[in-house]
Formats: C-alpha cells, structure tokens, sequence
C-alpha cells in the first residue's frame, strides 16, 4: 500500500510534488545555555535547580565586626557590638545599610 503522499505525488506534475519541509537549526543551545539567560529564569525552570538566597557576611561599617546575615532576611538585623542596623527587610531580598560592605559566603 502506499501512503497518501506518495499517492498524491503520483497525481502530480513533477514541479508540483509534495517533499519534506527544509530542516531548521536550533536558535540556541538548550544543553549549553548562557549564564546570564539561566540567572534570569526562576529557581525551577532553570536547567539545574539552584536557590535564589544565599548567605552573607556583612561588615559593620561602624566597629568592623562581621556578621552572617540572610540575603532574604525578613526582620532586621543588628550588629552584635555596636547594636546599629546592618540591613532592613523588603518585600524579598533584604536593603543593606549604607556603608556595609558585604560578600557571599561560599559554604
């Protein structure tokens, strides 16, 4: 038996047969995509599910003491020595104050 297409070529003049759509390639790598495009996705539809919070250490900017803090903390955040504010809660991520530096705790 043969199928409707090849049926249908059959019918037809040759400059008119019915053939295969061209092959298209890929826009982008989905096995390799790009930092920045992966960053942007949310948490569960990137190709490696990975959190958005992390942990840090923030510098007093007063008596340099160093404190581990939430990067999503939801209540404020005082220093331990001097008692001054190192970073306020907002809707997600928490607002350092100004003048403490901080860096990302690895683990």
């Amino acid at each position: 038996q043969r199928s409707s297409k090849a049926r249908r070529n059959a019918r037809l003049p040759p400059h008119k047969l019915v053939s295969a759509p061209p092959a298209r390639t890929m826009v982008q790598d989905l096995l390799n995509p790009r930092a920045t495009d992966e960053k942007r996705k949310h948490k569960l539809k990137r190709l490696v599910q990975s959190p958005n919070s992390f942990f840090m250490d923030v510098k007093c900017p007063g008596c340099f003491n160093i404190t581990t803090v939430f990067s999503h903390a939801q209540t404020t955040v005082l220093c331990g020595s001097c008692s001054m504010m190192l970073c306020q809660p907002t809707g997600g991520k928490a607002r350092l104050t100004e003048g403490c530096s901080f860096r990302k705790k690895l683990d």
